[in-house]
């Protein structure tokens, strides 16, 4: 069987890793541009101004002091300012996802770029057209566009004024935003994501459990008003083009007991529940899970639902499930286990698996596992639209950049997926992660790179921006050309 022959190979970015261009053209302030470097052992931070005007920083994912607005200072370097400028290289960009012979390519579009601060009653027509020119500069190298409509890029305005999701006038505002973009790009879109890993507030639980009280609270009823907006825009898209194809978009990964004890069978069924079914069941089948009202009752956190919410959830229901996969995870009932560092992962290291530097392991099978269990539970087209291995990559003197470990860990992943539609998923997708290295989510980092395709640019910012392909750029042309028989 294999891969079908319109199978969609591909690569992914996000507008606020890779574009740069931070202030320019109209585009406005996200609360991203006021985040600093990190590293693997050194947080990110978040830079602003105190009620009284003193400048301050707080760790990523850490609350402002009250009063407290984002700022940017000359003394801070914040990587998203600079991406990798893919404003001013998309054409270069685009002709080397050609060259390897992309048939896809998932992107975002910033908010802010379109609406400054989310509530104009007109949009910015110069951000609109720099994104018709990527779109014409895919169509044109036959290349399809996978859009994501939010890729944890708010305008600031609407964080900081209006309180962000957890105020529902944002729902009308981010339809709002959809619809222009439907109408602007119909006959250059097909594909559309409503949300990117939708379901990531909820890690709160696991990298910060002291804090996950009064604000998963919070995220219930944020991601209450996620789901309904996500209902509203799938069903402006059919109404506006009806052969839009709009998916979820989900953070994902297996999850496995780390025992046979059956409190850690019990553990991972609770974990697998709560973070990834919480938010795709209520996605795809248009209401919310049975165990739902359990999961609120450990918070004492009930989201405010109303008669017209739960009419649109379940008119508005994905056509396509989408979701990354980078590593699968262990949980356990036993707290002395020993502990997975990986990304906002978490959960207990399992002993039969080999782990990045960055603390991911590395789990081809668990991706097959979970194709499985999706397609079981939605029966919906899958695309696996994130997947990649973060690390360090030497030029060496003659430029070439050797980066074998990227090849298994994609391969492991390819023959996984070949595997799950010989099982009989549908399938139809994969777009890797981080296709040209850009700037990292979790660190800030250049150093931690993914990309077929080398930027020179440095942790510190300096580089020439210039692009090198690695070896990886040149297998990866060949399992598409190959259609993944590499």
């Amino acid at each position: 069987m294999g891969f079908p022959a319109d199978f969609l190979w591909g690569g992914a970015t996000a507008a606020n890793q890779c574009e740069g261009a931070w202030d320019v053209d109209g585009k406005g302030m996200s609360a991203s541009d006021a985040m600093t470097a990190g590293t693997l052992t050194d947080p990110r931070y978040t830079t602003y101004v105190d009620q009284d005007g003193k400048p301050g920083k707080a760790v990523m994912f850490e609350d402002l002091p009250e009063g407290a607005r984002r700022a940017v200072f000359e003394e801070y370097y914040y990587p998203y300012h600079d991406g990798i400028d893919f404003y001013h290289k998309y054409k270069e960009d685009i002709a080397l996802f050609a060259e390897m012979g992309f048939k896809i390519f998932r992107m975002s579009i910033s908010w802010a770029r379109i609406f400054p601060k989310g509530i104009e009653k007109e949009p910015n027509r110069a951000g609109l057209e720099f994104y018709r020119r990527v779109f014409e500069e895919l169509k044109k190298r036959d290349i399809e566009p996978l859009v994501t409509i939010f890729h944890y890029d708010l305008p600031l305005y609407l964080e900081e004024e209006l309180g962000g999701w957890v105020n529902r006038d944002l729902i009308d505002l981010y339809e709002k935003y959809a619809r222009v973009l439907f109408q602007e790009y119909k006959g250059l879109v097909k594909y559309w994501l409503t949300f990117n890993e939708i379901n990531g507030p909820l890690m709160i639980r696991h990298f910060a459990p002291k804090e996950s009280g009064p604000k998963i609270r919070s995220v219930f009823q944020q991601l209450h008003h996620q789901f309904v907006a996500s209902a509203r825009v799938v069903r402006a898209a059919h109404e506006i083009d009806p052969g839009m194809q709009v998916g979820c978009m989900l953070a994902g990964g297996a999850t496995y007991p780390l025992t046979c004890d059956p409190d850690d069978v019990l553990a991972a069924q609770k974990r697998q529940q709560e973070d990834f079914y919480y938010c795709g069941d209520t996605m795809a089948r248009g209401e919310y899970p049975h165990f739902a009202k359990r999961f609120w009752n450990a918070f004492d956190a009930e989201p405010d639902i109303t008669e017209q919410d739960r009419i649109d959830l379940k008119e508005g229901t994905v056509d396509l499930f989408t979701f990354s996969y980078y590593s699968s995870s262990c949980a356990t009932a036993n707290d002395k286990a020993e502990k997975a560092k990986g990304n906002f992962t978490m959960g207990a290291k399992n002993p039969y698996l080999e782990y990045s530097e960055w603390g991911w392991s590395i789990d081809g099978k668990g991706l097959r596992y979970l194709l499985n269990e999706l397609y079981a539970r939605y029966q919906l087209p899958l695309m696996v639209v994130e997947n990649g291995l973060g690390a360090v990559d030497v030029v060496e003197k003659d430029g070439a950049i050797h980066d074998p470990y990227r090849i298994a860990y994609i391969q492991e992943h390819i023959t996984a997926m070949k595997e799950a539609i010989e099982d009989g998923v549908d399938l139809r997708a994969y777009t890797y992660w981080g296709c040209i290295d850009l700037v990292s989510a979790s660190t800030g980092e250049m150093k931690k790179r993914y990309g077929f395709i080398y930027v020179d640019k440095n942790n510190d910012g300096s580089g020439s921006f210039n692009r090198y392909k690695k070896d990886s750029f040149y297998w990866y042309k060949k399992v598409i050309a190959s259609n993944g028989e590499v």
